[in-house]
């Protein structure tokens, strides 16, 4: 029972469940809802959006993760990569992990409560695909597109927050997220390519295996590229953020230059550290031509 657990256990539990879902992994995906906020407001959004954005963030991404950790607990036993992750090792309880995951809902629901009405009720369909994406590598060989949509969420959801609709920017702000989530999962799925096969699991990897996936996640990578410079000419952007699709764009090459020859030596820095530039890059772009080069609609 809760009331049993005494207040240090509690903490002790947290912090292991934080590290079980990567938290500071968040930065993958802030940036580029900080990033539709931005340009929805064309400048900067109230205090109480930033809050409320940065919590309905924090609740979505910890519950997914939580979910794929509890979902996929038997799983990540089974596999050798995995088996010390909180669940197998039994340092956490599923009791414990479907607590934190209830809580981080709740968070999500009331921070979109607060947002305004669309954000409350889309934020059921932002769930279905929390859900959804931890059953997928046991059907289709597209989970790794499905996680793209639910990063993309992000930006599309910080838009609507804003504006209390939906336009053409976010949607193309939304699908590079979705390409470029999907690009560097492919990558980061090689690691369990023998696993899967054996499991009977889908994935990208498993199905076109090593080269065809590596050239697969190439042309995700310049379809978010792509978006972006659409983007670029949608909202009227300027210099400050081609310069921005020039970074993540050369980042991109260097990224996918690591790993040409299937070297997964090389994985962390490429997935690690690359990709969690290539938001920042991206934000750090919008924020100097919203606020330094002044620009406008």
């Amino acid at each position: 029972m809760i009331s049993d657990v005494s207040p240090a256990t509690l903490f002790e539990r947290l912090k292991v469940f934080l590290e079980m879902i990567k938290f500071s992994h968040t930065l993958f995906a802030l940036p580029f809802a900080f990033t539709g906020a931005l340009l929805a407001a064309r400048g900067m959004p109230t205090a109480g959006q930033i809050i409320w954005i940065l919590l309905a963030m924090v609740g979505a991404r910890t519950a997914a993760m939580g979910l794929n950790r509890l979902i996929d607990a038997e799983i990540d036993a089974r596999n050798p990569r995995t088996a010390t992750r909180a669940i197998p090792a039994g340092l956490l309880s599923k009791g414990s992990v479907a607590l934190f995951i209830l809580i981080s809902l709740l968070l999500l629901l009331y921070a979109a409560y607060r947002l305004n009405p669309l954000c409350l009720k889309l934020s059921p369909l932002a769930i279905f695909f929390l859900v959804l994406y931890s059953y997928c590598k046991r059907f289709t060989a597209l989970a790794h597109v499905v996680l793209g949509l639910c990063l993309a969420a992000a930006p599309i959801g910080a838009w609507i927050a804003i504006k209390g609709e939906v336009n053409l920017p976010p949607l193309l702000l939304g699908g590079a997220v979705m390409f470029w989530v999907a690009g560097f999962d492919i990558l980061y799925a090689l690691q369990d390519l023998e696993f899967d096969r054996q499991a009977g699991l889908h994935s990208i990897p498993v199905k076109l295996g090593v080269t065809r996936s590596l050239w697969l996640a190439r042309i995700f990578s310049l379809g978010m590229i792509v978006l972006l410079s659409w983007l670029w000419l949608a909202a009227s952007l300027g210099i400050a953020f081609i310069c921005g699709i020039a970074a993540v764009s050369l980042l991109l090459l260097y990224e996918h230059w690591l790993l040409k020859d299937g070297d997964l030596t090389k994985l962390d820095l490429a997935f690690f550290t690359m990709n969690g530039y290539v938001s920042i890059i991206i934000f750090s772009a919008t924020v100097v031509e919203i606020f330094i080069s002044g620009g406008t609609p």
